[in-house]
């Protein structure tokens, strides 16, 4: 298993950021390989990604989310085996620090030299980066979904 964590200041204020990262669909803006997302539901989506010629579908489940402070998910189905958590940090009135913990299991020769040598971190602090000049140069998001996911054992 590989781990991948980024951070990235936004000015921006919180709830900016967070709304923002809601916006699943909106992801191929400033993810570079991710071809599309579509929302399922409030808390599933399938996903399209190339990453070095490699094209991968998968879906994924939101296991926990708490407006303005985090969102984590795990893979659920397809080729590409991962979970991660993107958390939300109030710095200031108009500033907030985002980061993002990716844990993934590299598939295949390319993919474990990629991940020895380090793309997999450069792929996302360039992602984090990405999306630091989108909401930045926006100013606002393109859409909010404020609603509360608890962890699994918490919905049984």
């Amino acid at each position: 298993m590989s781990t991948v964590t980024e951070s990235v200041d936004v000015h921006v204020p919180v709830r900016t950021a967070y709304n923002q990262w809601t916006q699943f669909e909106s992801f191929p803006h400033f993810m570079k390989g991710v071809e599309s997302v579509r929302q399922i539901d409030d808390i599933h989506s399938h996903w399209v990604v190339d990453v070095a010629g490699a094209k991968r579908e998968f879906d994924t489940e939101i296991t926990e989310q708490h407006p303005d402070e985090r969102i984590a998910w795990k893979s659920t189905s397809g080729e590409t085996e991962h979970a991660g958590v993107v958390t939300f940090h109030r710095l200031g009135e108009s500033d907030t620090r985002v980061t993002v913990q990716l844990d993934w299991e590299p598939e295949g020769f390319v993919e474990n030299v990629g991940s020895a040598i380090g793309a997999d971190s450069r792929q996302v602090k360039a992602d984090a980066q990405r999306f630091k000049e989108f909401i930045e140069e926006r100013g606002t998001e393109t859409g909010e979904w404020r609603g509360e996911v608890d962890i699994p054992e918490k919905r049984a």
